[in-house]
């Protein structure tokens, strides 16, 4: 399963990790992503997605409802 949030689409970004001696590697930055459950009332049921926290304060803005219809008018099926 790719990391990726449902709502902002966030996912890893690359880069180097350079150490004291300026040596570098390839490292990523993986978003914060939570698992969070929320209750649909119109369709009486619950809806799981992948979120980052960022995306959380979004909900919690917005509105479940609101973040729902943006998602199924992007073609994600919930």
């Amino acid at each position: 399963m790719s990391r990726r949030c449902d709502v902002t689409g966030a996912k890893p970004s690359f880069g180097n990790a350079v150490s004291h001696s300026h040596r570098r590697t390839r490292r990523r930055w993986n978003p914060n992503l939570q698992n969070h459950r929320y209750w649909l009332p119109s369709q009486r049921r619950w809806v799981s997605l992948t979120l980052t926290t960022k995306a959380l304060k979004t909900v919690d803005r917005k509105g479940i409802e609101k973040v729902v219809a943006e998602l199924r008018v992007r073609g994600v099926k919930l």
